[in-house]
């Protein structure tokens, strides 16, 4: 997970970086509003391709949770189940 955060982070300072210098350079406002233009469209393609990324992501995620919670929850009914039994033989076994 801090992996994708600090690739994500260096793609907006990449970004941010590449507006500054935009900004700054001296050249025409006609070129400096496509640059920003096409920076702006590649910002975007990639913000996109990031959320499809994170949204895959945490989706099986989730899904890796709700097996595990299934898994979790036969195991612990076994269990109470299982105990349920020797609760029983031990009181039997008692009352004889």
């Amino acid at each position: 997970m801090a992996k994708k955060g600090f690739f994500l982070g260096a793609a907006l300072g990449a970004v941010a970086g590449a507006v500054a210098g935009i900004l700054t350079a001296p050249q025409s406002g006609e070129k400096t509003r496509k640059d920003l233009e096409r920076k702006g469209k590649q910002a975007l393609r990639t913000g996109k391709t990031e959320a499809k990324k994170a949204a895959r992501t945490v989706g099986k995620t989730a899904n890796q949770a709700k097996r595990q919670g299934k898994r979790v929850a036969a195991s612990a009914k076994r269990v109470g189940n299982a105990t349920k039994k020797a609760t029983q033989r031990e009181i039997n076994r008692y009352r004889k």
